[in-house]
């Protein structure tokens, strides 16, 4: 299956308009990371803070309350490594019970951790790993590209970036601007061109806007940890949810980007292996 295995997909939003005012779209993740800690299914969770003085660079740090998850609300496309603050949520903070928000070549990571003895006692705390969907991952030096010199709005006078419909786009002090994807590429991280997973098909839940309408977002429960957390908050009113089959426009442009991936991964790799670069297993 292109999108990996799942036991349901629905289109959803968060109901709670302190959560949508900051979210990115749909506000699944910080609903269901509130949920959790509220009713004990986690701790805390392990998430991409905001760096001080540096708003969209991001920093791995542990979420204890509503008010830490609200904090770190919204997307910021560089890279942050929420693994690293694994240890800091188990070790330094006692925490028993986890959740982490990660990417996913970061969740194929994790499960890695969870299957070999080294990791013992870390990575066996994660109780919920909610996967966000992503094709490609910038330097924080491409987004001051992408923002001054292509945008001409200086990066810390963007009030939000998202990737949608064909570009990338800024908003500041209410205005939106567009940066068309084609002049994007070239600028992602080198591994990002052979990861072919878009969709964190090792996730207990993955989440992201494609396929949903504007404002909400779609959901794929992976595990039964994942479809019995995301039930819980439906059925205590925190999120509500659409049928996929009556959203527009649905999984098959989800599943086409999926596949698109993969096909542009495998590419890579075979051009690696006849230029006899080392490759990397892919799974």
């Amino acid at each position: 299956m292109v999108l990996g295995t799942y036991k349901e997909a629905v289109s959803a939003r968060a109901t709670d308009k302190d959560i949508l005012k900051v979210s990115q779209d749909g506000g699944i993740v910080s609903a269901l990371l509130i949920h959790a800690i509220e009713e004990g299914i986690v701790e805390g969770a392990v998430v991409a803070g905001k760096k001080d003085g540096e708003k969209w660079r991001p920093e791995p740090g542990v979420a204890m309350t509503k008010e830490d998850i609200l904090g770190a609300a919204g997307t910021r496309y560089t890279m942050s490594p929420n693994l690293t603050a694994l240890k800091e949520a188990v070790r330094q903070n006692g925490l028993e019970k986890v959740g982490i928000v990660l990417t996913p070549c970061q969740t194929l990571a994790l499960r890695k951790l969870q299957a070999y003895p080294f990791a013992r006692f870390v990575a066996d705390k994660v109780n919920l790993a909610i996967g966000i969907f992503c094709m490609e991952n910038f330097p924080i030096a491409a987004l001051d590209t992408f923002s001054q010199a292509k945008l001409e709005t200086p990066k810390d006078d963007v009030d939000k970036m998202d990737i949608g419909k064909g570009k990338f786009w800024i908003t500041s002090e209410g205005e939106e601007k567009g940066l068309g994807l084609k002049f994007t590429h070239g600028y992602e991280q080198a591994a990002c061109n052979i990861c072919s997973d878009y969709v964190a098909e090792f996730s207990d839940i993955s989440t992201g806007s494609v396929g949903s309408p504007d404002g909400w977002s779609t959901i794929l429960k992976r595990t039964d940890a994942g479809k019995t957390i995301f039930d819980s908050a439906v059925e205590a009113g925190l999120i509500e949810t659409k049928p996929m089959d009556e959203v527009k426009p649905g999984l098959p442009l989800l599943e086409k980007l999926a596949q698109g991936k993969k096909d542009k991964a495998a590419k890579e790799l075979e051009k690696r292996e006849k230029l006899g670069l080392k490759v990397p297993l892919v799974l």
